[in-house]
């Protein structure tokens, strides 16, 4: 049930605590005003979701009250409370924006039905809103790991994704834990509903509380309008913490009370509103050292840590490494790049590469050699040299870290001995020599008569490897 806080504008106090115990016992926050100009006073802090509002009030009348919410800019759906079932009165509150009416005595399933229509409309809303922000954030289709390490990730994910357990993800920066996170949403009963995320590391000390539960209009000196904040932007859904480390002791507190009882009261507000969330945080930090250290509350931390998934760094992946390397290719490939191939030189210098950053930092390079690649394939030349540095240092015998000339030469020099050596190894069969290089046959013709005519490899050398049937293509 998505979280709505009511207000029953009623002048007469036995009605209003009728109405009031009804819609508190199924489950939603009330709040009540007795005249025009106390319920306006209300209002104007922004954080009513719904008003049940009489028409007749002693200072006023309720249609009133609803135009000048609704020229104020509040978002408050109204539901007409009248003792005149007249159609003239109905249709009057229908065309200044009422979302419907109910007639006294008000039947409290009538109303309740009324109340979880409004629930499912506003849900309907910010689903969409959250929806339309994952699609622009979205990093596609996720890539299937087959490295022990990542297939163990899977695993755990799928364990823990049905339930509404909250979930510490670890792993150094750029391991996508929050690809991890996103996909235990998506795997859970709460996919219909919205994953909020939010990187605690980004977000001022002095607004944490109004970012985390929301604020009331005026709540503060800037604070012009309401705010609902993380908690009820993801009611239903999921809240993924990101950078938990970073949290501030004093609003660790405030978060564990939230898990805990599950309500929160917005800055400024006076109602506790129940919220219906599930909580994913990760981490690069050690957070049981944190807590050693007096940096981090033990208490939050079993609570947190209820169900941890550490997510392996890159270098741990080595077997998913080509197959994530063409993943990510295709994706860049999607936004726009140019090139949509990469030479099996450059795969395996990536591959050889530590990869401080993980798979953030791979993609940003592929990113990046996808736009300096002169053709459609990405060749060693293209990639930075600390990573072209990594292959000649893990290749023994070879000439490419001393001999002079710029990177480019030094490359296509390199790139010769290692064709010559995959022909020699393959007893001169070329086809055989293109499989182990992980090229076409006819990419590799194509790469000997490139460096053939570089002077790079001569044609005598190149045709005395080649066997006296050599096959076709």
């Amino acid at each position: 049930m998505t979280a709505l806080h009511i207000l029953v504008i009623d002048d007469e106090p036995a009605l209003r605590q009728i109405i009031t115990a009804a819609v508190k016992k199924a489950g939603y926050s009330v709040d009540q005003a007795a005249t025009a100009r106390e319920a306006s006073s209300r209002l104007v802090r922004g954080d009513v979701d719904v008003a049940l509002c009489d028409i007749k009030l002693p200072d006023g009348n309720g249609i009133d009250l609803l135009r000048d919410a609704k020229a104020a800019g509040i978002d408050t759906t109204f539901v007409m409370v009248t003792a005149f079932g007249s159609m003239e009165t109905a249709v009057e509150a229908l065309r200044a924006g009422a979302f419907d009416y109910v007639v006294k005595p008000v039947s409290n399933e009538e109303l309740l039905h009324r109340l979880s229509q409004i629930a499912a409309m506003r849900g309907l809303r910010e689903e969409n809103n959250a929806l339309r922000k994952v699609v622009g954030d979205s990093l596609h289709k996720l890539y299937s790991f087959a490295s022990p390490v990542m297939l163990e990730v899977e695993r755990l994910v799928s364990k823990v994704a049905p339930t509404d357990s909250t979930v510490l993800i670890t792993g150094e920066s750029g391991t996508g834990k929050g690809v991890t996170a996103r996909r235990i949403h998506e795997l859970s009963t709460r996919s219909s509903s919205p994953l909020v995320t939010v990187n605690c590391s980004a977000i001022p000390e002095n607004l944490m509380e109004s970012e985390f539960f929301g604020h009331t209009k005026g709540a503060f000196t800037s604070a012009d309008r309401a705010r609902k904040g993380l908690f009820l932007e993801a009611d239903g859904g999921t809240l993924f913490l990101d950078e938990i480390g970073e949290l501030p002791l004093p609003m660790q507190t405030k978060l564990l009370h939230v898990i805990e009882d599950k309500t929160v009261r917005a800055v400024g507000g006076e109602q506790m509103r129940h919220v219906n969330v599930r909580i994913i945080v990760a981490t690069n930090r050690d957070l049981q050292e944190m807590v050693k250290q007096g940096r981090f509350r033990e208490d939050l931390f079993f609570r947190l840590s209820m169900f941890h998934i550490p997510v392996p760094p890159l270098r741990e992946q080595r077997a998913d490494m080509p197959g994530l390397i063409r993943h990510l290719l295709r994706e860049s490939k999607y936004n726009g790049a140019g090139a949509d191939e990469i030479d099996p030189l450059a795969v395996e210098a990536l591959i050889s590469y530590r990869w401080p950053g993980n798979v953030r930092e791979l993609d940003n390079v592929i990113n990046r050699a996808q736009i300096l690649a002169e053709g459609p394939v990405i060749r060693l030349t293209d990639l930075p040299q600390d990573i072209t540095h990594a292959i000649a240092s893990r290749t023994s015998g070879t000439t490419i870290a001393r001999e002079e000339g710029c990177l480019r030469d030094q490359v296509r020099r390199f790139e010769a001995e290692i064709i010559a050596r995959a022909i020699k190894v393959a007893g001169g069969d070329r086809r055989l020599a293109s499989q182990k290089l992980g090229i076409g046959l006819s990419s590799l013709y194509r790469k000997l008569e490139e460096l053939e005519r570089d002077g790079l490899m001569s044609g005598a050398g190149a045709q005395s490897a080649q066997p006296e049937h050599a096959p076709g293509f």
